[in-house]
């Protein structure tokens, strides 16, 4: 049984609408409301909550082809008519594979956009809840634009296209807002790892959670880790390695320190040098796993040192003068209130503006998205969801793709078409690539994740307890935090503590121990035997353990939740521990993308790179490779 009373398990289990805008709705009410009809419902996807992200009916046609080996029968006729280009996959990287196409083979152009889901934007997910009459936007996957300053010509060129300009996040996006307001970083380790544990806020400013840049951090440092359910050794190990900030490397030069760095875990750096136990490590083991999908046992000591941890700050070394594969030096701001589903919406009202109403990228943000004519006859570019390819293959014509939509299969004929799918799915769904290329593709493992977000009717507990960001060591989350604070568009962020808000919190498995690879792999697995339930349950105990002493209640607080689950979720990135100096210039990816005949790879993972450039840049290399 659910811990919250007025949220049906139905409701959860179905994904249903907490708005309920489609109950008892005739169709003629529903197709105006934009709504699309799914298992004999008509339904807002975005608004659906419950499990969420790879959501049931969007991944058991593909299990069948790669798990069961199942083949489907190539039906006899085509449907449609002839496409000028096909596209498998409806997340950044198709999208705006279809929006460059447009451009190069004129408005004209007939093209289908195919995708497994219910919904369009791939990982770029938007969640919406109603609580008491007030409407919650959030991301249910990719979530920033990230460094757009250092962003290619073409996909800086792209942004443009679609109305964004990053410059205006500066004035959307309050960097000082949680600031202002007392609230600050807080670790609360999991009781049931860490018998005694309680929220531990390092006070207002706290960001960093084990690094201290100035006298003030570290002494506030220096109380927190007085606080940890750890021994007497472990807590003086890590004051001595964080707040005292050692030379542990001293006996190296600058370049035998990088080169110290790159090769060995910062984990176990920490334990060598540092003298921290497992305990201790696992203390602070899973801080960037929402960056990284890992834990430090599988992180660099260098990749460390660019992030500023603690531990690293005493070595002397500029972490902007150390060798590093990305640019990070604009903030974190370029976010809208959905995330980068903002992104995929602004593309998708180029392609089919009937359906998405925003001309700006301030009026996506409340725009309302018509599902139901996605895919209309009349449409130059139609969005068919719910389809998942099962073969794609040359013809003398050009392509042909069939794909199973409500369990019927169909097969659709095209002069070329736009692989924008995962890698791992190619080998099963593309006969004619070698068995070099197919291995090739199915080497990177994607990283599995959970983006959960939490409607709650007020954030009274967290102002309370001066806390908007928590770190929580041995649970089954690694972090959570209140939303970002973006005001745009006509939608207002929650100012005030008694104003609904959404809580985000974050979830990857991992495999302390094991390679990157392995730990993915079996972390996906591991995700699949999670229920909805268990994700409720360890939310309601997180929220009641860390801010039930500030007065929160979950039966009164929790107005909705939805786990957007992405067992392939991020692309995967090469790290220099294991995969040597490969990179998005250098690696297995380069080859694995190559085009087969007029069908063409366009995703993240051919970019070896998960943002949304990566994703752009792929487009851009496959519509180039197809048209020149």
């Amino acid at each position: 049984m659910s811990k919250l009373k007025g949220i049906s398990r139905r409701d959860f289990l179905n994904g249903v609408a907490l708005t309920g805008v489609a109950v008892g709705l005739s169709p003629m009410a529903a197709m105006a409301e934009g709504l699309v009809k799914s298992d004999g419902a008509w339904t807002y996807p975005p608004a659906k909550t419950g499990l969420r992200g790879s959501h049931v009916g969007s991944f058991e046609v593909a299990h069948a082809i790669s798990w069961e080996h199942k083949t489907y029968e190539r039906p006899e006729k085509a449907v449609d008519g002839f496409y000028d280009l096909v596209i498998v996959g409806g997340g950044i990287s198709g999208l705006a594979s279809a929006v460059l196409a447009q451009e190069k083979l004129g408005p004209d152009a007939r093209i289908l956009i195919l995708d497994n889901h219910d919904d369009f934007g791939g990982h770029a997910k938007r969640n919406e809840f109603n609580v008491d009459g007030k409407t919650l936007i959030g991301y249910g996957g990719s979530q920033t634009i990230e460094g757009p300053g250092h962003y290619s010509a073409g996909a800086k060129a792209f942004l443009e296209k679609l109305g964004i300009d990053t410059e205006k996040f500066y004035r959307y996006f309050d960097q000082s807002f949680y600031e202002r307001a007392g609230l600050g970083a807080a670790v609360h380790p999991n009781p049931e790892r860490f018998p005694g544990s309680k929220l531990l806020p390092l006070g207002q400013g706290g960001g960093d959670i084990w690094a201290a840049y100035d006298e003030d951090g570290k002494k506030r440092l220096a109380a927190m880790i007085g606080e940890l359910p750890l021994g007497d050794a472990d807590r003086k190990a890590m004051h001595h390695w964080l707040v005292d900030q050692p030379d542990w490397l001293a006996h190296l030069g600058r370049d035998e320190k990088i080169a110290y760095l790159r090769s060995h875990s910062y984990e176990s750096c920490m334990q060598e040098f540092g003298g921290l136990s497992e305990d201790a490590c696992e203390m602070m083991r899973n801080e960037m796993t929402g960056l990284w999908g890992l834990g430090w046992d599988a992180i660099s000591g260098l990749e460390a040192l660019r992030l500023g941890q603690g531990g690293t700050l005493g070595l002397g070394l500029d972490p902007q003068e150390v060798p590093k594969p990305y640019h990070w030096d604009e903030p974190y701001i370029f976010h809208f209130p959905d995330g980068n589903a903002g992104v995929a919406r602004l593309a998708v009202a180029k392609l089919v503006p009937e359906a998405m109403p925003a001309q700006s990228m301030e009026d996506e943000v409340l725009a309302r998205a018509h599902y139901d004519r996605l895919d209309l006859p009349t449409n130059k570019v139609r969005i068919r969801l719910s389809s998942t390819a099962v073969q794609a293959v040359n013809t003398e014509k050009g392509v042909e793709v069939t794909y199973v939509r409500d369990g019927n299969v169909e097969r659709v004929e095209a002069r070329a078409g736009i692989m924008a799918c995962y890698n791992h799915i190619l080998p099963y769904i593309m006969p004619e690539l070698s068995a070099e290329q197919k291995e090739l593709l199915d080497w990177p493992e994607k990283v599995p994740l959970a983006y959960i977000n939490v409607a709650l009717r007020n954030w009274k507990a967290f102002k309370k307890a001066g806390v908007n960001y928590v770190f929580t060591p041995g649970a089954l989350f690694s972090n959570y935090s209140l939303d970002f604070p973006v005001s745009m568009g006509g939608y207002a962020f929650a100012a005030k503590p008694e104003d609904p808000i959404m809580v985000h919190m974050t979830y990857v498995p991992t495999s302390p121990g094991l390679t990157s690879r392995e730990q993915h792999k079996a972390g996906r697995y591991e995700m699949y035997a999670l229920t909805f339930e268990d994700f409720e349950t360890a939310i309601v105990d997180e929220l009641t353990q860390a801010f039930g002493p500030y007065g929160f209640d979950a039966e009164r607080d929790i107005a909705g939740i939805t786990v957007n689950r992405w067992p392939h979720g991020y692309a995967y990135e090469y790290n220099e521990l294991f995969d040597g100096d490969w990179s998005p210039t250098k690696g297995p990816h380069i080859e694995a993308r190559k085009p087969v005949g007029k069908l063409a790879i366009a995703n993240s993972d051919s970019s070896a790179y998960a943002y949304v450039n990566g994703a752009v840049d792929a487009a851009i290399r496959a519509v180039e490779t197809l048209y020149g």
